[in-house]
């Protein structure tokens, strides 16, 4: 398959953690960036976009910066580790594949998580999806965009699974709306398809999936789709939230405490996972 040129470098979770770091550090300091830019010998525009992700800064920087906070010892030599890391590649750059940049931004992130929950009302989560289904959804969400693009974009979503079976596998827990099962995407044949393939997930250790019955009446999940980007180490959660205007990544506790929250109730209205296995047998059953 053809390779595509990366667009650019996408910033990463460990990035973003280093230029919070930064910005605490120097507002600790009672330094403004002018001020910082004066005795440090970087200019006020190179120091605002390290204490805002958008360029990863040198080594020599970084331990200019250290030097002038009197930052040493564990917590030093934690931030230059942040800096090592940050420059790794996630599988967006080692496959080459040209994609919007907010949806660069979100494979970034989803590639750095150690659990990701994702609540969706009116389709298969991505990483679920089987590759006719992904090519009917993009198709029908997107309209607009050329046979190309759909390609672009259907194989990113298929090369993203791999998350799911790597050394140590992405922890996904999905909940989904029962109208998910019974709107048929890509016609009848394509829709079967996908329902095996969301019972077999189902089964494997590191997958967890719930549907929330029609049944279950009103919930909070009928306001829209979220997925929740958790990690086991000092790394910060992130909520994404897709919609046609824009993509929005929220990093505020208190957004997340929200969101986690409402995860925590839709995981409690929903079937289990045994129940929803049986459940989506059944409308398998009745598209025969």
């Amino acid at each position: 398959m053809e390779k595509l040129a990366v667009r650019r470098q996408t910033p990463t979770l460990r990035l973003r953690r280093l230029a919070a770091e930064l910005r605490k550090l120097r507002a600790d300091s009672g330094k403004s960036r002018e001020e910082m830019a004066e005795e440090s010998g970087i200019n006020t525009v190179t120091l605002y976009r390290l204490e805002t992700a958008r360029a990863r800064p040198q080594k020599r920087t970084l331990i200019t910066l250290l030097d002038l906070y009197g930052i040493h010892g564990e917590r030093r030599d934690d931030l230059l580790a942040v800096l090592r890391e940050s420059g790794e590649r996630v599988w967006l750059q080692s496959h080459q594949l040209e994609l919007p940049d907010q949806y660069a931004t979100y494979i970034g992130f989803e590639e750095e998580a150690d659990n990701l929950l994702n609540y969706e009302s009116l389709f298969v989560p991505g990483l679920l999806q089987t590759e006719e289904y992904a090519h009917a959804v993009i198709r029908g969400t997107l309209p607009t965009i050329s046979r190309k693009e759909v390609e672009k974009r259907v194989e990113a979503r298929m090369v993203r699974q791999e998350l799911l079976t790597r050394e140590r596998p992405l922890r996904l827990w999905v909940i989904i709306d029962e109208a998910v099962l019974r709107r048929e995407v890509g016609g009848r044949q394509t829709m079967r398809g996908q329902l095996h393939k969301l019972v077999e997930a189902s089964e494997e250790p590191n997958i967890t999936v719930q549907v929330i019955p029609y049944s279950a009446g009103a919930h909070p999940g009928m306001t829209g789709s979220f997925v929740i980007m958790k990690h086991d180490n000092d790394n910060p959660d992130v909520i994404y939230i897709e919609s046609t205007a824009t993509d929005l990544f929220l990093e505020e506790e208190d957004e997340i405490v929200k969101y986690k929250l409402v995860f925590e109730h839709l995981r409690a209205v929903a079937a289990s996972p045994e129940e929803t296995r049986r459940l989506i047998a059944s409308v398998y059953g009745e598209s025969m």
